[in-house]
């Protein structure tokens, strides 16, 4: 098990001074992802396909430190307009089917003016 960063090409690079994910121990933290596609680096059009690319990131950093989408235990999400949260909520049950982490939503102006952006914290199998 090695704690310090963790990083992918499947997902997008940071555009700042932090790092995908950090892990520590058998926990790992995501740094919000914005519904950026990682192959072309450019942003979803509409918050349906920002919502699935931001998940998707997600996953990606999570199994990069291998874990899966069962290992994720709480999501943060930022949501540029609270009266989408319906659409949102379509998109993010779809993705986790029957697993259900914890969840905090919040309104908030996002980098490059996204629609939504998501964290989370994952547990890792020792």
């Amino acid at each position: 098990m090695t704690n310090g960063p963790v990083l992918t090409e499947n997902a997008p690079m940071p555009i700042g001074p932090y790092s995908q994910a950090m892990r520590s121990g058998n926990m790992l933290f995501i740094s919000g992802q914005l519904g950026i596609d990682p192959t072309t680096n450019e942003m979803g059009n509409d918050l349906t396909r920002q919502t699935e690319l931001s998940l998707s990131n997600l996953l990606s950093i999570v199994e990069a430190a291998g874990g899966r989408k069962g290992s994720i235990v709480k999501t943060t999400i930022f949501l540029h307009d609270m009266d989408t949260f319906t659409d949102l909520n379509k998109v993010y049950s779809s993705f986790f089917e029957d697993h259900r982490p914890a969840r905090s939503t919040v309104q908030a102006r996002l980098p490059k003016d996204a629609l939504v952006e998501i964290e989370a914290v994952a547990v890792l199998r020792p």
